[in-house]
């Protein structure tokens, strides 16, 4: 697969979704412990052209084919997050979960997971597939980067080999912070897939820190994958299509097109549901909009356009 050959598909399910979703709010939470990996980054086809083919062009990538329910694919992705981390920015890991991107998972002919797959010069070499140890995955990475530069497939200056040396930058760095225990909290809440003790750790930062502004982001994130986790979104459109003061529907459609970064279409939705519902419908309609606002930073425009509206709306 060349860099060119790759056309993103838009076409991703809510259950798609909902993955990537609870994905990013790991990471969230991975990024305020000090504990993410800096060479790694989740890719999905909106961005897979640039973090893996064309980033491959200066830096071996390692790709990792994951699925979020199978335990074989967390040990994978904890083994070569450490190798990673450890290579000093030899090569970038990839991730990409197959439940949120079935499409990319086809294209890259992608058998089963956890499978690693190479990405050099942008080209991509299929590699083992199934579980594997930390060990078994170094020896593998490091026979490819060997005979990589024998063929002069590596970049100047790559040793061709799985470990590196940290640079004087990376040398020079302080320590990590210790972790946050609500963040190690809401971490492991995450990666077992329990959202309601997650919601519950988020909740009691920002009771103890109402200013604490990403301690808000991420308990108004796993508040949305909550929500949306029985919603039949086929359903719920239609439903709000057949009756636009169905102010459930209105909300549920919402919250989906939050999931699908559409913010203004749902910011509109609400703001027109304001428009033509009164009483208690009018302040169900209203409410659900102030949580939206919570997605996103406080000073996004997106959102202080739509509290304009909101408030033309109101009066």
């Amino acid at each position: 697969m060349q860099p060119s050959d790759f056309s993103p598909n838009s076409a991703v399910d809510l259950g798609a979704r909902k993955a990537a979703l609870e994905r990013e709010a790991k990471q969230r939470a991975e990024e305020s412990a000090g504990r993410s990996n800096p060479y790694a980054v989740n890719v999905d086809e909106a961005n897979f052209q640039a973090e893996v083919l064309e980033r491959s062009m200066s830096a071996p990538v390692v790709l990792a084919v994951l699925a979020g329910w199978s335990e074989q694919s967390k040990q994978v992705e904890s083994a070569l997050d450490r190798l990673s981390s450890a290579s000093g920015g030899n090569w970038f890991l990839a991730k990409l979960d197959s439940e949120a991107s079935p499409q990319l998972v086809q294209a890259l002919r992608v058998p089963t997971t956890p499978m690693i797959i190479v990405a050099v010069q942008g080209q991509v070499m299929p590699g083992p597939a199934g579980p594997a140890t930390e060990e078994q995955l170094r020896d593998w990475l490091g026979q490819v980067f060997s005979a990589l530069a024998e063929q002069g497939m590596l970049p100047p200056g790559h040793p061709g080999t799985v470990e590196g040396e940290p640079s004087a930058e990376e040398a020079q760095q302080p320590e990590q912070p210790a972790v946050d225990p609500v963040d190690a909290e809401a971490q492991a809440a995450l990666e077992r897939g329990d959202l309601a003790a997650a919601e519950a750790a988020y909740a009691k930062a920002v009771e103890a820190s109402p200013d604490d502004v990403e301690a808000k982001l991420k308990l108004a994130q796993v508040r949305l994958v909550g929500r949306l986790q029985d919603v039949d979104a086929g359903a719920v459109r239609q439903a709000a299509a057949d009756d636009p003061e169905n102010v459930a529907a209105q909300c549920a459609v919402a919250d989906i097109d939050m999931y699908g970064g559409k913010f203004e279409d749902a910011f509109d939705r609400l703001i027109t549901t304001v428009k033509r519902t009164s009483d208690d419908d009018r302040n169900k309609a209203r409410t659900h909009l102030l949580t939206l606002f919570e997605l996103l930073p406080p000073g996004d425009p997106r959102v202080g356009a739509a509290r304009r509206k909101l408030t033309s709306a109101l009066f």
